[in-house]
């Protein structure tokens, strides 16, 4: 199968400035002020198979947004090369636009004045889409998500999940070969996000678009993608299925434990503490540690509930921005 989209060396670099508080600074700043470079992407690459649907991960100020921003042409690389359906992205060649979409939880292509379908005639009339399949198109995502009461009713009187779903269908109205899914469901409920997640999922199964995902919200990742790209700090720090991701920590497990003594300084000599509060304890243990904390709990006759558990899929990643942060702890 072929790649849809293919990144090489791909970085991005933007300078700006600091400047302290008050009239002189001000001042100083009209004869001098000296030019800083922030690398928010740092030479990435990876590549998508055409149909593929892949979660993009990083913590806040990773780089993810600025990655999608080039890979939809919206800006333009400092090095690198990158290729989406064989065009070059910043070229913004005009089959290239017919083709992706790009939907950001932050932002709105929608009219805030006007009701959503105003939008959605535009962008029929943008795309050049013809009135049987605008019209065919239009009621299959309405009805997917729902929305067919408030299609009329001003975007400004809709709630944070209508929004998001009449977002969706703008988006998505032209069959993009291609959609990159920026938070989509940040700040929605969680009945919200779960509808959300499966439209997006019968979508994906009924068209075979190929789909990147940005979410700080695991879920929404564990629930439609099976392989994932993690950076930080714009550095690619992982790349391949979810599932492995706790691969290199399967020899420690999480400890919660609920006792009825002050056993909580004799614990963490066992394992790492990751919680405290009064008489329960969370640690992440090496497994050759287990029969000690349990011959601990039960010398001490104080183990009210006892629970192992593996390590969650976020602890995993949040272990892979520690090490790129250099602060990983010896024995992980």
């Amino acid at each position: 199968m072929a790649d849809s989209i293919q990144v090489r060396d791909l970085g991005k670099t933007f300078s700006y400035y600091e400047k302290e508080v008050g009239i002189r600074s001000s001042l100083k700043n009209l004869f001098h002020r000296e030019k800083l470079l922030k690398t928010a992407v740092d030479r990435i690459s990876f590549d998508i198979q055409e149909g593929g649907i892949v979660g993009f991960l990083g913590p806040n100020g990773a780089g993810k947004t600025t990655t999608l921003k080039m890979l939809s042409g919206i800006l333009v690389p400092t090095e690198g090369a990158a290729k989406v359906l064989g065009f070059t992205p910043w070229e913004r060649k005009i089959d290239f636009k017919r083709q992706i979409a790009i939907v950001m939880g932050q932002k709105s292509q929608l009219w805030w004045d006007l009701p959503a379908n105003e939008t959605f005639y535009y962008n029929k009339c943008m795309y050049e889409i013809g009135d049987a399949e605008y019209r065919r198109t239009l009621d299959e995502l309405v009805e997917m998500l729902g929305v067919q009461e408030v299609l009329k009713v001003q975007v400004r009187r809709l709630s944070l999940g209508e929004r998001m779903k009449m977002e969706l269908i703008a988006s998505l109205l032209h069959h993009p070969k291609v959609v990159f899914l920026d938070e989509p469901t940040i700040g929605l409920d969680l009945i919200s996000q779960r509808k959300m997640r499966e439209f997006l999922k019968a979508y994906h199964e009924k068209y075979r678009a190929t789909v990147i995902l940005t979410s700080h919200y695991m879920q929404d990742i564990q629930d439609l993608c099976r392989r994932v790209i993690v950076i930080n700090r714009g550095t690619l720090v992982y790349d391949g299925d979810l599932a492995q991701i706790n691969h290199s920590f399967q020899n420690r497990k999480i400890v919660k434990v609920r006792f009825h003594n002050d056993l909580a300084e004799e614990l963490a000599r066992l394992g790492q503490v990751l919680e405290e509060k009064e008489e329960e304890i969370t640690l992440e243990a090496e497994r050759e540690n287990l029969p000690r904390i349990t011959e601990e709990l039960m010398a001490h006759g104080a183990a009210g509930d006892f629970v192992i558990e593996d390590i969650p899929i976020e602890r995993g990643i949040e272990r892979l921005y520690e090490r790129k942060d250099g602060r990983e702890d010896e024995d992980a």
